[in-house]
């Protein structure tokens, strides 16, 4: 890739403790979404529901954080999520994405931000908006999340069970909830960058300068934050923008304390992850991806002592790099119909007449017109 990452593969299933302790216990994907089950040896597995934890154990369980630092890593894999099917979203999806190890420097934010815009505009998804907010750190979360808790106990009438337990459990998935009842809170909800620390703040400020330079657009948001408890300083999303309220194209952050969770040193991380199917959907309403030329596809019929010529034409076409097939032994009406129940673009047909000729007729399905032309000519005729 432009950017010098690495492609790495994690395993289909994990122990369900690295999403327990790495995603966080109090979240809807462990709490709701994963697939967990015991195995014949009585060990408790998930299904991998995204790919940041298990990139982080490999990291650590490999070595490479003893390798030159920073690490830059990406992958592209199913991930499985027991979730409501719906516009871009299924129980098995496609997931790219990134992560970079080993530096906290805000100027990696802005790289894998640059990334991530770059890779929305090669699929032509480029009527989007950048929404970005810091949450802060360690040392300025526990203040924030007190004005929190202090803000919205007042209104705990006007919050569903959802956001009751979660002011308690999880507070800042609060600012995220979707329930119509709560949003005319949000806006006066206090604002993390206000809570900062002062690394948090230089952070946060020279990231923006970063995206100035880049030429990046971005709007501060509030009450943009992650579920997941390894998320500090900068998170961020890109989304429609002219529908807020669809589902998130891509989203990421910064989780500095993931690593050490999972039994390392102290180690910075940023990365993004991105559905697939939800990607294609918005570039094809946008007209970012046409659909790929229909492949030739091509059906060999074959009459009488035409069935051994077509046998041996079917195989050099193969070997051509052509998909072909043997037509059934039957009447040609029957053979035709055949290829239009399996979508072949062009017919051969070797009859008798044909075989005496030394020559095949190669009729074209789809435009309805057809050609004689020698054997050994059939191979350019399809190219």
């Amino acid at each position: 890739m432009r950017f010098g990452y690495d492609r790495i593969e994690i395993p289909t299933f994990e122990h369900a403790n690295l999403f327990i302790r790495g995603v966080g216990e109090i979240t809807d994907i462990v709490e709701k979404e994963t697939y967990t089950f015991k195995d014949r040896g009585g060990d408790l597995i998930t299904l991998r529901p995204e790919g940041t934890a298990g990139v982080c154990r490999a990291y650590l369980e490999h070595g490479m954080h003893n390798l030159p630092q920073p690490v830059r890593l990406y992958y592209y894999m199913p991930m499985y999520r027991y979730e409501r099917p719906q516009a871009g979203r299924f129980r098995e999806f496609w997931q790219f994405g990134v992560e970079a190890f080993g530096d906290a420097d805000s100027a990696i934010d802005a790289e894998v931000i640059d990334l991530a815009w770059s890779t929305l505009r090669e699929f032509g998804v480029t009527d989007v908006s950048l929404l970005l907010n810091s949450i802060g750190d360690k040392e300025s979360r526990p203040n924030y999340l007190e004005a929190l808790r202090g803000y919205f106990t007042p209104h705990l009438k006007m919050l569903s069970p959802d956001d009751q337990r979660r002011l308690e459990t999880n507070t800042l998935r609060i600012l995220d909830s979707k329930d119509d009842a709560i949003q005319p809170l949000l806006a006066d909800a206090p604002k993390s960058i206000d809570y900062l620390s002062n690394e948090s703040k230089t952070h946060w400020e020279s990231l923006l300068a970063h995206l100035d330079n880049l030429g990046i657009s971005y709007e501060v948001t509030h009450t943009l934050v992650r579920g997941f408890d390894y998320y500090t300083h900068t998170v961020f999303e890109f989304v429609p923008s002219s529908n807020r309220r669809q589902s998130t194209i891509l989203a990421g952050g910064r989780y500095n304390g993931l690593i050490e969770e999972l039994g390392g040193k102290s180690t910075a991380g940023i990365g993004f992850a991105m559905g697939i199917e939800r990607l294609i959907e918005e570039s094809v309403n946008r007209g970012g991806i046409e659909g790929p030329p229909q492949p030739k596809k091509v059906l060999i019929a074959h009459l009488g002592v035409g069935k051994e010529t077509a046998l041996k034409l079917t195989s050099d076409l193969r070997r051509a790099g052509i998909p072909a097939i043997l037509g059934p032994s039957r009447g040609l009406k029957s053979q035709l119909r055949y290829a239009a129940s399996i979508r072949a673009t062009h017919a051969v047909i070797i009859g008798e007449e044909e075989v005496a000729k030394g020559k095949a007729v190669v009729r074209d399905l789809g435009k309805s017109e057809q050609l004689e032309t020698p054997f050994e000519n059939v191979l350019s005729v399809l190219n």
